[in-house]
């Protein structure tokens, strides 16, 4: 294990670009696959990137939300003392990497937007409070509870598939999430992930001598937003609603009451939109004032810029990927050499190339399930079965797609290349699991 660590920390330190140069590497080498294996002309090419160039406006804005509204949120005087407390449980290096892990995971289980931001708050928060503990795996623990995100109650596929009128019912119908989520295979992979990650995360700590420590002093926010208004010798009328108690406490019950209203008409049916409404409107009530929260969203506004530059050529990556008819021609490839046995291990694993190059659950669905689909009822294999085998390859490799590190990473102030070696150790081990429970159940 030590060896293995060591030399996938290395790889991925050597030759891990920064995220934004990896998009631009993927972008050249997947216009060079769709030029060799497919039909389509430079130009047209060309036309795919460009027409699919802003096809992720609404979701890079929802990331670019969760980031500040999380941030917001936690920079509260509430959550700094919650947080705090929280941290304060661990005694150990082994424990924090444990508990890190172990709520991550099951905030993701919840809902991803909602996991990513609280795990990476929650290691930060650790790192200030545990001496000896290793921030680069300490956030790579946080991260790695991002691999159950397809499995628990937010994953797209299962709940587009659980949704009437969605584009494949043709080939599958309406299949509720008993089938899909509640299933015993799927509880056995949720399950297992929750016992197995935080061991191998455990066993991933690094000798003490090899441990990469952090000057808790950049831990600190860059600007401390204290509570209270700002005194005046004298206020103008603008003055007074900028530090207004009663304005910020009224737009935050409108806003909280509206949640009510949702959740007693859908239930528990979270989606990002509603993870984000729920961080901005407890953001502006614990900031007490206008003012104060404007402050907060100041100071973390930057921690989103990664985000807003690179999801634009994710798209334009999908944009290729799809028109081209390539998400296709991979996707065969594997149909090829599969049977009935190994259909299932071999969707997982195919699922977990393309989602290099089509990071979005629901747009990987959308490319590869009708494809793969069609295969399960030629094979005669379980529909339910398929599509969380796709759910769970998207999910597998992202371990090392930094496309949902970069909240994770503005947070914590670090690089893909000093999370990533990690996430390479987690995603075989884990892949060889959740292969075998494919394979076997």
């Amino acid at each position: 294990m030590k060896a293995m660590i060591s030399f996938s920390n290395r790889l991925m330190q050597r030759y891990m670009p920064d995220p934004f140069l990896l998009v631009i590497v993927l972008t050249f080498f997947v216009i060079g696959l769709a030029m060799v294996m497919t039909d389509s002309t430079p130009v047209q090419i060309l036309e795919y990137w460009g027409g699919g160039f802003w096809n992720l406006l609404e979701f890079s804005m929802q990331m670019v939300l969760i980031v500040v509204t999380g941030h917001v949120m936690a920079s509260s005087p509430f959550f700094k003392k919650l947080l705090g407390n929280l941290a304060r449980v661990p005694k150990s290096p082994g424990q924090s990497i444990i508990l890190v892990t172990f709520v991550a995971l099951i905030a993701c289980w919840i809902n991803w937007g909602f996991g990513l931001i609280i795990g990476a708050l929650f290691a930060k928060e650790i790192a200030k409070k545990v001496d000896g503990v290793d921030y680069r795996l300490l956030i790579a623990s946080a991260y790695s509870g991002f691999i159950i995100w397809s499995g628990g109650l937010s994953s797209s596929i299962a709940l587009t598939i659980a949704t009437p009128g969605h584009f494949t019912e043709k080939l599958i119908g309406v299949v509720p999430t008993s089938e899909t989520l509640f299933s015993t295979f799927n509880a056995t992979i949720v399950i297992g992930l929750i016992i197995l990650v935080p061991i191998i995360n455990r066993y991933m700590m690094p000798p003490k001598e090899q441990a990469f420590f952090i000057d808790r002093k950049l831990l600190e926010d860059a600007e401390d937003i204290q509570a209270g208004t700002v005194e005046h010798i004298e206020m103008t009328p603008a003055d007074r609603l900028e530090n207004s108690k009663i304005l910020s406490l009224f737009i935050g019950i409108l806003g909280l009451s509206f949640l009510g209203f949702y959740i007693a008409s859908n239930g528990l049916s979270i989606n990002l939109n509603i993870v984000n409404f729920l961080f901005l409107f407890i953001g502006i009530i614990l900031h007490k004032t206008p003012k104060q929260f404007l402050g907060a969203v100041t100071s973390s506004v930057k921690s989103a810029s990664g985000i807003i530059i690179q999801f634009p050529f994710y798209a334009g990556l999908m944009g290729i990927v799809t028109a081209s008819g390539l998400a296709g021609i991979l996707s065969n490839a594997f149909i090829s050499i599969s049977n009935e046995d190994t259909f299932l291990m071999f969707t997982l694993w195919s699922a977990g190339l393309v989602n290099f190059f089509v990071p979005s659950g629901g747009g990987q669905w959308a490319v590869q399930g009708p494809v793969m689909l069609e295969a399960a009822q030629n094979l005669g294999v379980s529909l339910p079965k398929t599509a969380m085998a796709v759910a769970w390859g998207d999910a597998w490799t992202n371990m090392i797609q930094p496309f949902y590190a970069l909240p994770a990473l503005a947070i914590a102030g670090l690089k893909a290349k000093d999370i990533m070696g990690y996430g390479l150790v987690i995603m075989f081990i884990t892949g060889f699991f959740i292969s075998a429970a494919f394979y076997f159940l």
